[in-house]
């Protein structure tokens, strides 16, 4: 068994490229053997800025021969047959094998040595090389078909034991040597093999371990900080884009200037991470100390003294830069940054930043009102939210994008805002991803989930949604952060309502665009009103806006029905974090197949509590019993409950809807789709049914009890059994008091009480005909496993459940 070094050296590598490149140099090798059937018995990569290495241990030095056969016709066969398998395999008649009175073609390939199967796979693992961006260089990039590499390679080592491995690619010739540092080692190194690789290269200056060079960054930006009783602020990215940036790393302390500390600490980081890679240091008080670590590429003569001295300078002359848009910002106050909200595209179909700002004001505004979000100003939530974007027009912010909020919530501090708002401002895009703080002060909590919102519905409104591959708005990141905020802090959210709100919200903003650039809106509510013969006096802007809807129906609408579509998002998403909490998937679709659940709190607390009892015995064998009364009736064809007849639709009349509208930011109770109930009344149509009606509902004066025991209109006794009457008992013990735990969300409670019909439903498949030949009979007990089915379905779905 003998090893093998592939060494690819080219100019500088970016460090973000240099581990995915590992990845894809070994795949492709591996890729590459198994064609020739070898395989390696150990792999490492290796990647610095200017070299891509890969060590496979343990190659066979050949590929084992191998045995083909091929079946040919019979001995029997005519003549013609056998000469036709003869110019196939191209053998003659006696180099053929026959065997019980058939003829085989066997030949012996002999095996290939492994150094010349490298040979042929480097050329084309280095072709094959997928590169996120790559380059030609060269007299030769004139043409297209030319070799490209992330920047120009410059050397092969190919190395099989101590042989070398003969190969060309584009030029380049695979030998020995390589070179080391590209200034304390520039010359040639000569190689001997894989087992010396890593120490030659080190004895010139260069640790070709990414590994290495990074717990070396690690530990002396460290200790040097600890050496100046500082603290190194832990950066993992940072440490590993240094160990890409350099072949021999030497960490070094610098300072500067105290007065930049005036500057808040997370714009001195970025500017000290982003622009100059460098990390930055705690005091032992636990605020920004002015002390930074720099990773150079050279061990200097004077220990580095000329480097931190540049560096220094550098860094002194970023965060003036810094210092100025920071000062420049704090003299317009964010009411002032915020009207230039009005002249920045949102969306192309969503108006502008400053139209998203006021939707999420009102919203926020309502979410504490309506008692939703306990504990908070409305005053202070509206003005938490209309400030919250103003710093999206500072010159820190055009600066350094990432700092969005947090220096919208110092900005707001530094000109005296409450504490509530100003933390609101700071942390309203949180939660922003997974493992991500998540807000729980109720000010916070009501900007941050309605500007979620918010973006979610106007999205959808627009018929922008996520599709299976794409998400560019990242619908589904907001998505979960709402589900989060609502989850943390045990929100009772009318989620449907809510949406409604923000679809309508979005609705008259862009109808009041479009009117606008028609005729004058005043023009327009006059021949509505003119064609509706209605007084204007206390209409709302959402009632005047319907008759203009009305009297002009060519006028583009939005997705009316955008609050479906992302309730179901919602239930989507919230599948996909239950799963991922351990959450059983059929318990959670057991839940979701109820419908008309919009409170995220109550359907997790009764997805928990089906979690916990589908686990006990009493669950397991309700399971059992339930899904064969439900195959019974699926097999019967039998409904759930009687069908309604339709009964008339309300009238809503014109009227009714001016006395009860409101203006968003008063009392906005009555959220959906009150323009369209408008436009009907105008047009003499009706309002259809709401879908609220009891579909189970008994006509009056029946007994429900005495329908389901069976009692006949001949008012004959039925006789039961003894199983049947006891089934009957159960259920009418444990109807009301499941009814009465899901009314008090005491979903373990309402468990229990189904639990008890157990026992009875096991007695009664044991010692009951469901299918009599009297009809009375089945007709009887059918309806009894109907309201056994019933009663379960009042909790979830049983049929869903798995087992």
């Amino acid at each position: 068994m003998t090893d093998f070094l592939l060494e690819l050296r080219s100019e500088e590598i970016p460090a973000r490229m240099q581990d995915r490149a590992r990845a894809d140099l070994e795949k492709l090798f591996v890729a590459e053997l198994a064609k020739a059937g070898i395989l390696a018995g150990g792999m490492v990569t290796y990647a610095t800025p200017r070299r891509l290495a890969l060590i496979a241990r343990d190659l066979p030095d050949a590929t084992e021969g191998a045995r083909e056969e091929v079946k040919g016709p019979r001995t029997s066969a005519p003549e013609q047959a056998l000469e036709g398998f003869l110019r196939k395999t191209g053998l003659t008649r006696d180099q053929l094998t026959e065997r019980d009175g058939v003829w085989f073609a066997v030949t012996e390939k002999p095996g290939r040595a492994t150094a010349e199967v490298l040979a042929a796979a480097i050329p084309a693992i280095v072709r094959a090389f997928p590169w996120p961006k790559s380059m030609r260089w060269g007299d030769a990039s004139l043409s297209s078909e030319s070799l490209r590499w992330v920047r120009p390679l410059q050397g092969i080592v190919a190395i099989f034991g101590q042989e070398l491995v003969p190969c060309e690619v584009a030029g380049i010739e695979s030998g020995f040597a390589t070179v080391g540092h590209r200034f304390h080692s520039p010359h040639a190194i000569t190689i001997g093999g894989a087992h010396d690789y890593a120490e030659k290269l080190r004895a010139c200056h260069v640790i070709v371990d990414q590994d290495e060079r990074r717990a070396l960054i690690r530990e002396r930006a460290g200790a040097l900080a600890a050496g100046a009783g500082l603290k190194l602020i832990e950066d993992e990215g940072l440490v590993a884009e240094n160990a890409g940036l350099t072949e021999w790393p030497v960490p070094l302390l610098g300072r500067f200037d105290e007065a930049f500390l005036d500057v808040p600490a997370e714009v001195i980081q970025l500017t000290a991470r982003v622009n100059q890679k460098y990390f930055v240091c705690e005091g032992a008080d636990g605020g920004l100390a002015n002390a930074f670590v720099c990773v150079a590429n050279i061990e200097a003569k004077d220990g580095g003294e000329k480097i931190v001295a540049g560096n220094q300078k550098v860094l002194a002359a970023r965060l003036s830069d810094a210092r100025f848009f920071y000062e420049t910002d704090l003299k317009v106050p964010l009411e002032e940054q915020a009207k230039k909200l009005e002249k920045i595209v949102f969306h192309e179909k969503l108006g502008t930043v400053a139209d998203k700002v006021e939707r999420v004001a009102k919203l926020a505004r309502w979410l504490v009102e309506e008692g939703i979000v306990k504990g908070a100003d409305p005053a202070h939530a509206e003005r938490a939210a209309r400030l919250a974007k103003a710093d999206l027009v500072t010159g820190m912010v055009g600066e350094f994008p990432e700092l969005q909020g947090l220096m919208g919530g110092y900005y707001a501090k530094a000109q005296g805002e409450p504490t509530e708002v100003w933390e609101a401002v700071r942390d309203h895009y949180k939660p922003v991803g997974q493992g991500d703080e998540v807000p729980t002060v109720p000010l916070t909590v009501a900007v941050s989930l309605a500007d979620k919102l918010d973006t979610i519905v106007s999205f959808f409104t627009g018929e922008m949604p996520p599709t299976g591959s794409r998400d560019p708005y990242a619908l589904r990141r907001a998505c979960l952060g709402a589900i989060q905020l609502i989850a943390q802090s045990d929100l009772r959210l009318p989620l449907e309502q809510a949406l409604s709100l923000v679809t309508a919200m979005v609705w008259i903003q862009r109808e009041n665009a479009e009117i606008e650039r028609d005729r004058p809106r005043t023009e327009l509510i006059d021949e509505a009103l003119r064609i509706g013969g209605i007084d204007q006096d206390g209409l709302s802007e959402r009632a005047r806006l319907a008759l203009v809807i009305a009297a002009h129906p060519d006028i583009e609408i939005l997705d009316s029905k955008a609050p479906a579509k992302v309730l179901d998002f919602f239930a989507d998403r919230l599948k996909v974090q239950q799963r991922e909490a351990g959450v059983r998937h059929d318990l959670i679709d057991a839940v979701f197949a109820l419908g008309g659940e919009d409170d995220l709190v109550r359907l997790l607390a009764r997805v928990h509590a089906l979690q916990g009892f589908v686990a006990t015995g009493e669950g397991t064998n309700l399971l059992a019993g339930y899904k064969r009364a439900a195959n019974i009736l699926k097999k019967e064809a039998w409904q759930e409950g009687p069908a309604l007849a339709a009964s008339p639709a309300p009238q809503f009349s014109l009227a009714d809807m001016a006395e009860q509208s409101k203006p968003f930011g008063d009392e906005p109770r009555r959220m959906p789709d009150e323009a369209r109930f408008i436009a009907a009344d105008l047009a003499g149509g009706n309002i259809p049914q709401t879908g609220e009606e009891d579909p189970l509902a008994e006509p009056a004066g029946q007994d429900a009890a005495g329908a389901a025991a069976g009692e006949r209109s001949d008012d004959a006794t039925p006789v039961f059994e003894p199983a049947e009457a006891a089934l009957i008992a159960a259920l009418d013990a444990a109807e009301p008091r499941a009814a009465a735990a899901i009314e008090a969300e005491d979903f373990e409670g309402a468990m229990a009480a189904l639990a008890s019909l157990r026992a009875p439903i096991d007695a009664f498949f044991e010692t009951v005909t469901v299918n009599d030949a009297d009809p009375a009979k089945r007709q009887r007990r059918l309806e009894l496993l109907a309201r056994m089915r019933a009663a379960v379905h009042r909790v979830a779905d049983f049929s869903k459940i798995e087992g």
